[in-house]
């Protein structure tokens, strides 16, 4: 995604079990590699993390 990936839009890297493809390769952005998770972001479950990134997806819309 050249442009960057527009909120609401899912990574073409995504694999269907949501994992990256392209983890660890020199082609990941570094925009990917800057995202640090933390207990805020992971809490205790699969879907607290993924309500979480939903979020700030909305706040980031344009």
């Amino acid at each position: 995604m050249p442009e960057g990936k527009p909120a609401g839009v899912r990574c073409v890297q995504l694999a269907d079990d949501n994992r990256c493809k392209i983890f660890g390769q020199p082609e990941r952005p570094a925009f990917c590699g800057g995202l640090q998770p933390s207990a805020e972001m992971c809490g205790n479950s699969r879907e607290h993390a993924v309500h979480w990134l939903a979020e700030l997806e909305r706040l980031t819309a344009p």
